[in-house]
């Protein structure tokens, strides 16, 4: 029997992907749970709508993701830190303090969990983070930590 999956079930598909099961599985516990739908013409047609719109949207995000990846590697990003007499700075930089510097300098708004910084910051100079977008897409951002 061919259904439709309403929601994410483990060990058989993801939401909105069509399915072969058992007819008893889908009769007795998919369907009466709300995590399926009987796969007839109507629902098909309702089923090839949503990828549809699925699909523009991914798109649309891409779009996005590509249009802020041109402007954060456009030029590198300063951080400002207290730095010694030696160059050290006083603590360390970090992805609160990137993310912020990001949304200063550069207009967007990043969060702090997606941004990874590859080496430990204690001096001043050129670093390199890691920003995940998701979806595979991930930014290798230089930044610069000047002092104040």
């Amino acid at each position: 029997m061919q259904i439709i999956l309403i929601k994410d079930v483990d060990n058989l598909g993801a939401a909105h992907e069509l399915v072969e099961v058992k007819p008893g599985y889908a009769r007795n516990y998919l369907i009466p749970q709300k995590y399926a739908i009987e796969a007839s013409g109507s629902n098909m047609k309702i089923l090839e709508e949503r990828r549809k719109q699925k699909a523009k949207k991914e798109e649309k995000l891409m779009a996005e993701i590509a249009k802020v990846t041109d402007v954060l590697k456009a030029s590198p990003v300063k951080v400002g830190a207290k730095v010694g007499t030696s160059g050290k700075i006083f603590g360390s930089v970090t992805a609160i303090q990137l993310a912020r510097a990001i949304r200063e300098q550069k207009g967007y708004e990043i969060d702090r969990r997606r941004i990874s910084i590859v080496d430990e910051v204690k001096e001043a100079g050129t670093y390199k983070a890691q920003v995940d977008f998701g979806k595979d897409n991930v930014l290798e951002l230089e930044f610069e930590v000047v002092g104040e």
